[in-house]
């Protein structure tokens, strides 16, 4: 166009300077900002406001703003542009101050805010911030929930989408899939099979993103034959889909439909990542297919060039453990080329537990003792092995090393049961439930039911 000598308009720079961002060419970009220099546009707050886009996008925060300062007319969606840019960038504290000095302020501010919170786990700066909205739109509540769901507060989220509807909002697919994956995580089955009727009495078409959180609920929610139905009747089926009822196979026990799900998303071209290899050896790990998962572990690395992580080098040590070939998964953890962190000695001291191999525990012990001092569990383990050795000596040694570090107790352990649509918690040791008194009866009448029954074996 240029060597025509046809003169370009904002229209023609703005979407040239996208289209720079898009494919992250910093060096096109500047040379279009040239351009538009020398062309005249350099107080245009269209073509200014594409370039705070365009160096934000590619992590040129002090470029960007240098644009913003320069422009000399900055219209509200410039404002939130720039806000967005910092917010993104991970700098709250300018997106704050420039989010304060907007003249006014309009809604995608507002939820580029409460995202930007969200990504650094800031819930109540996010609360606070959405509780000032004066409108809330669609987008507002959906980053709302979504901001609670990133930071695994999801009960909130379910009340957050619940005072959505009773405010007259719609949710879209993107909220559906964000609460769908809540109720996975809390295992809430009745509210997610009531969102999936809603999809389907509203005619929404099961896209990857929706139709892969409904498979992982289901999965997640004992209910696998439903997540099969499910996954076979998606239309498109991309890689999250694939890794969700992987996954589901795997938690379920079944290994060997695992491998086989996994053998026909290859032969359908679709490349797997190193969440879908976890997956997999979770499920030989569940199974107890510990040539399989070598083999799995093998062709990650030489057939789909994905280098191990610390995750997949946890499955590994897992499942040799399990397996009780301590010896192979110390080997294995020698030979990683990362340093192995505590899930990887916490598997191999639960190998030992198994297998009664204190000599193992020892070390893993004296690992985990430099990783993680305060947790506790370790300790318990490993006087658990003392004291069936009945090595009293060192019994005494590990308790009087607990005290002197301060470390009583361990993080009790908590679950979650949904009934009659209302989700209830229980952790250990806690009686704020409101019927824990009765439960306590009912759970000693069932100890004393217990006991001589148990006598008798």
């Amino acid at each position: 166009m240029l060597r025509t000598s046809i003169y370009p308009t904002s229209y023609t720079l703005s979407p040239l300077i996208k289209a720079c961002g898009q494919v992250f060419d910093l060096k096109t970009g500047e040379c279009v900002h040239c351009h538009a220099w020398k062309m005249g546009f350099e107080a245009h707050v269209f073509v200014l406001t594409a370039l705070v886009v365009f160096y934000g996008k590619l992590g040129k925060l002090v470029e960007a703003r240098k644009v913003f300062d320069e422009m000399p007319d900055r219209d509200t969606f410039a404002w939130s542009t720039i806000v967005s840019v910092h917010a993104r960038g991970g700098d709250m504290a300018s997106a704050t101050n420039l989010f304060n000095g907007m003249p006014r302020r309009n809604a995608t501010a507002w939820n580029t805010m409460i995202d930007g919170y969200a990504r650094l786990g800031s819930v109540q700066a996010a609360e606070l911030l959405f509780d000032q909205m004066s409108e809330k739109d669609l987008v507002s509540w959906t980053t709302m929930i979504a901001c609670y769901t990133q930071n695994k507060e999801y009960k909130k989220a379910l009340a957050a989408y619940d005072e959505m509807l009773k405010n007259g909002i719609c949710p879209d697919k993107r909220t559906l899939a964000t609460v769908v994956s809540c109720c996975a995580h809390l295992g809430a089955l009745d509210l997610g099979r009531k969102i999936h009727f809603y999809i389907v009495r509203e005619g929404f078409l099961l896209d990857v993103y929706v139709g892969s959180a409904l498979v992982d609920m289901y999965a997640k929610c004992g209910k696998l034959e439903r997540a099969l139905v499910v996954f076979l009747n998606l239309r498109e089926k991309n890689l999250y889909c694939w890794n969700s009822i992987i996954e589901g196979l795997a938690a379920h026990g079944d290994g060997k439909s695992a491998i086989a799900m996994f053998d026909k998303m290859v032969e359908e071209n679709v490349k797997p990542n190193g969440v879908t290899f976890i997956s997999l050896l979770s499920a030989c790990t569940h199974a107890g297919l510990v040539e399989e998962g070598r083999k799995i572990f093998q062709s990650m690395i030489n057939d789909f060039q994905i280098c191990p992580e610390l995750k997949h080098y946890g499955c590994m040590v897992d499942l040799l453990c399990k397996a009780k070939l301590l010896e192979d998964a110390l080997e294995l953890i020698g030979s990683m080329k990362i340093e192995p962190n505590s899930v990887i000695w916490g598997a191999l001291l639960s190998g030992s537990k198994l297998c009664q191999n204190l000599d193992i525990a020892e070390l893993a012990v004296s690992k985990l003792m430099d990783l993680e001092p305060d947790n506790c569990g370790y300790y318990s383990l490993l006087l658990s092995m003392y004291s069936e050795a009945r090595r009293w000596e060192e019994v005494k040694k590990i308790r009087a090393l607990m005290r002197e570090q301060g470390i009583e107790k361990c993080f009790p352990g908590s679950s979650w049961i949904e009934l009659e649509n209302e989700l209830h918690q229980f952790v250990a040791a806690d009686t704020s439930h409101p019927a824990s008194s009765e439960i306590c009866i009912l759970l000693d009448d069932l100890y004393g039911q217990l006991k001589p029954a148990c006598a008798s074996f």
